[in-house]
């Protein structure tokens, strides 16, 4: 008897670094018949036009690449069954997928999304599982519907969360787990061994778009959600306070559980008050308990150690915020 067909040949389509893993896993381990990304886009202070991660990887392996303004349309929807995919793979790519386009490979179109489904659908998985203190997060692989992020499930795979994670490290960890995932995913479905089960009803949330807004430190809240915030939003759109009145960007901090000398004694201080600078950090009274401050950056200045910007800047005693 002849042994199921594992291969397959793929269309992928993505545009940040979170895609590159799994652009790569399918590279090495499947046929590519051609990658999709955005549009090149204006960036950085002379604002040129940038090629995505994913545009750049493409070009360095010579892989048939295309950038679609839309996928809406005749002419999208001829280029993908040229291409003839049994798959179509998509990794933050920043566009929908008529339902047109999910009805041309005959294995569908899978999405690798930074969550456990069906908790924390939507742009900002990462951050969320974060802000919210959740113990775990993972990957899903879905087959993608009409829905936002929907789909049935072909498999999962869980991460725990520590006490020091960030988005950012969240982001590669994730990144590296979605591309095993997919290709244990593809095996599946081209052994004919892995079906999709729908997503239960129960334990949905939405993982909303993260504003830059929403970097501002409350110092009424308690130490270990402002923990969290910081953590959530390294490397982007980073917590931010202010100091004498100019703004002060904090990208290391632990709250007080967490301290290696916390403070006591300072109920009485005003929240954001910074009640000490010890063992390289300044201490910051909050609504409930302490946060120990160890990275700070002023605007138009590089990161530094909170031990290096006691050097130049008197802290005890002041007020952040």
């Amino acid at each position: 008897m002849r042994a199921a067909r594992t291969e397959v040949r793929a269309v992928f389509a993505g545009t940040p670094e979170f895609a590159l893993p799994a652009l790569e896993a399918l590279r090495t381990r499947h046929t590519l018949a051609g990658v999709l990304t955005r549009p090149d886009r204006p960036s950085g202070r002379g604002r040129q036009l940038t090629a995505s991660p994913v545009k750049r990887a493409a070009l360095a392996h010579h892989l048939p690449l295309e950038q679609p303004q839309t996928l809406r349309g005749e002419a999208p929807l001829a280029m993908l069954r040229a291409w003839q995919p049994d798959v179509v793979v998509v990794v933050a790519y920043g566009l929908i997928l008529p339902q047109a386009i999910l009805q041309v490979p005959r294995l569908g179109c899978l999405n690798i999304h930074a969550s456990l489904l069906p908790r924390w659908r939507g742009a900002a998985p990462i951050q969320r599982a974060l802000l919210a203190g959740d113990a775990q997060t993972g990957v899903s692989i879905m087959q993608m519907d009409a829905g936002l992020d929907t789909g049935a499930v072909l498999l999962q795979r869980s991460l725990a969360i520590t006490g020091r994670d960030t988005s950012g490290t969240l982001h590669e960890a994730l990144a590296d787990l979605g591309a095993q995932a997919l290709l244990a995913a593809l095996a599946g479905l081209a052994a004919g061994t892995l079906k999709p089960v729908p997503q239960p009803q129960q334990g949905v949330t939405h993982a909303a778009k993260i504003l830059k807004s929403e970097g501002r430190i409350d110092w009424t809240r308690p130490a270990a959600e402002i923990d969290r915030q910081v953590r959530a939003f390294n490397p982007w759109p980073i917590a931010e306070t202010t100091l004498a009145g100019e703004s002060l960007r904090i990208l290391g901090a632990t709250a007080d559980h967490d301290a290696k000398e916390p403070v006591t004694g300072h109920e009485s201080a005003q929240t954001g008050s910074i009640v000490a600078v010890r063992g390289g950090n300044m201490i910051v009274r909050c609504g409930v308990g302490e946060l120990a401050v160890s990275q700070v950056q002023r605007p138009g200045r590089r990161a530094i150690s909170v031990a290096d910007f006691a050097n130049t800047v008197s802290l005890e005693g002041r007020r952040l915020g």
